[in-house]
Order: structure tokens, then sequence, then C-alpha cells
């Protein structure tokens, strides 16, 4: 029988990656699927912060065990932003809507114009509340893929940053690698990788 774990998120995108990481042995359930709706509160200035904050969140107020994830690009020049802000950067800097992947694109890329110095990377926290026989525990888990932002926009696939955040050890963009192909590299992957290991004892 499958064991149930939430992971704190509505993303479709995230639920979708992860579940194929984590495989057979856990059934993970969104926020919608446990009929949360609450606006869970991120209000720290680090990924692990934030990602234990919705965790523990979950936990207290629904009893699943639960991980949650902040994620979040840090790029050199702009020393380390837009970071725990990456999704709503766009926003911040006068480029359209909150959550927008396009305006967010369009601030970096804009920031970034005449730039030399394109390294960056992309991290994961992973934060994990769970009961054991122990009691409670919490753990953190991290993923890093260091890359570059590239000029232009490459590639169909994926979401948010994927068509200009190029992966160092492959050339590629997230955007011109299939699921499978992000899978093995990216952040996340590295970060839920962590945490399978870690729940498969």
């Amino acid at each position: 029988m499958k064991q149930k774990i939430v992971f704190a998120t509505n993303n479709a995108h995230k639920l979708e990656e992860v579940a194929a990481i984590l495989g057979d042995n856990y059934e993970v359930l969104s926020l919608r699927e446990i009929g949360c709706d609450a606006d869970i509160p991120e209000t720290s200035d680090t990924f692990a912060g934030n990602a234990m904050q919705k965790a523990s969140f979950v936990k207290e107020h629904y009893g699943y065990d639960c991980f949650a994830d902040d994620s979040g690009l840090e790029v050199d020049a702009l020393d380390g932003a837009p970071g725990v802000y990456t999704a709503r950067f766009g926003t911040m800097n006068g480029f359209g809507d909150s959550h927008d992947a396009t305006a967010n694109i369009r601030c970096l890329l804009s920031k970034m114009e005449g730039e030399d110095n394109r390294t960056c990377r992309f991290r994961t926290v992973i934060a994990l509340v769970q009961h054991t026989e122990q009691g409670l525990e919490e753990h953190l888990f991290e993923g890093i893929v260091e890359g570059k932002v590239v000029t232009t926009l490459r590639g169909e696939n994926g979401f948010g940053y994927d068509p200009v955040f190029e992966v160092e050890e492959t050339g590629l963009t997230f955007a011109e690698m299939g699921p499978e192909g992000k899978n093995a590299v990216s952040h996340r992957a590295r970060a839920v990788a962590r945490l399978a290991e870690y729940l498969k004892g």
C-alpha cells in the first residue's frame, strides 16, 4: 500500500516531476487534494525558512506528513537576485502580473543586458516534517544546478525561467531538454532524490 505524503503545492508541473522521482512507494497529494486552500505564509528571506514554514503549516493544520520546497534562481551579477523573489521578480520590477513567467524572463534579460558575467544557479531546498517513532522530525534537503543566463529564449519545454537557463554540464537550456532530461539534472530533482533516499531509508 502506498504511503500518503503531501507536497505543499498545487503546481501541476512540480507535482508531476516529484511524483515521477519518488516512484511507486508514495502517493503524493497536492494541497488541493487535502482541502487546503489557505494562503500559507512565506515570510522568510531564505529558501529553507520558506519551505519549513509551508511544511510545518500543513502538518500542524491537516495532520499529514508533508514536504515543501522553495526554489529560486541566483544570478551572480545581480548579487544573488532574484533568489526568494524568483516567482514574482517581474512584478516587483514593473514587468507584468504576479507569477507571470514571461514578465519574469523579460525582467531578467533586461537587467542582464550588456552583462558579461552570466553565471547563476538554480537552488531548491525541501523541508520535510513527519511523525516518526521518535516524535516529530524536521529535515532539509538541498539541490543545486549551476549554469548561466542566455541572451535569447531557447527551447519549447518546461516552465518558468527554463528557456533562459543553460545548464553548465549539458550546454542546453532546461527548455531544450525533455522532462526526463531535466529530471536527470535539475535542482529540484537533486533535492527530491535526497528526500527519496531518506524516505526509503
